[in-house]
């Protein structure tokens, strides 16, 4: 692993775990001192330029990662692709974005006056990845985009960063399953996202996914400070599809339930 793209993730995960300090009990919880590694990292972003998913991957490109899977999530009208490093110590990359074509015309609206206050230089640069937000917004239109889609809403206050993190459950030295996991966060007092169930897959599909429920932070808005869910911590438990060989890739009816981890919803519940 090179220095710089070293430090990019150790950039990156520093943005993270300000917005997530829970991630930061996680390791001492799992990792009692010890490395954890990364699954992979979670991106989101609009189907807009100079934003696209296929501008912000040129930045993983130019490190050395390959596309290797596509995605679509129709109900929220996102796709999403994934990479991967010739590395393995090297975390999978998932960039997701927002079809904002498919939203209502103020949702689409609202997007559009945030992609317009982006300074197109800004997005060559691979610091831009951990950068957050490059626009105002009010309060009523963060609270306009979060009934029509989470994930707008979310973009909007947080802007451009990991959205999560992912423990790596196979490199977990002191657990053998991802019910261990869980019942060791649950003990710890986490709570976890339970949309589907806590376990999201099965070796069935080759890959188990839980994920703790959003930290929450102030962010400021334009007109006033409000308390909203920030960022969460997945764990993902990957299975053999064949001898010596772990699936890498993603289940989209999982992802679909994780993307739930950051729903104002289902954190007040």
């Amino acid at each position: 692993m090179s220095q710089q793209v070293e430090q990019f993730f150790e950039n990156l995960w520093n943005d993270y775990i300000k917005l997530t300090p829970s991630a930061a009990k996680v390791h001492q919880v799992l990792g009692q001192g010890r490395d954890i590694i990364n699954d992979h990292v979670a991106f989101r972003t609009f189907n807009k330029a100079p934003v696209r998913l296929a501008t912000l991957a040129k930045h993983f490109e130019a490190m050395g990662y390959k596309a290797c899977g596509d995605y679509t999530f129709e109900a929220k009208r996102l796709v999403a692709k994934h990479y991967e490093h010739a590395d393995p110590q090297l975390p999978k990359i998932f960039i997701s974005e927002l079809l904002v074509e498919e939203f209502s015309p103020e949702l689409q609206d609202i997007v559009t006056q945030l992609v317009d206050q982006i300074d197109p230089s800004a997005v060559e640069s691979a610091e831009f990845l951990y950068s957050g937000k490059h626009w105002q917004i009010s309060s009523n239109d963060y609270e306009r985009l979060l009934e029509e889609s989470e994930y707008a809403a979310w973009m909007a206050a947080f802007g451009f960063r990991a959205n999560h993190f992912t423990v790596n459950v196979n490199e977990l030295p002191d657990y053998e399953s991802l019910e261990q996991v869980n019942q060791t966060l649950k003990t710890a007092g986490f709570r976890l996202n339970s949309s589907g169930g806590e376990i999201k897959g099965s070796p069935d599909v080759f890959l188990e996914q839980s994920s703790t429920m959003a930290d929450s932070t102030p962010v400021r808005f334009s007109d006033m400070e409000k308390v909203i869910p920030s960022c969460f911590y997945e764990f993902a438990k990957r299975y053999e599809i064949a001898p010596e060989k772990l699936y890498t890739g993603f289940v989209a009816a999982s992802a679909d339930k994780i993307f739930e981890s950051t729903d104002a919803k289902s954190a007040a519940e």
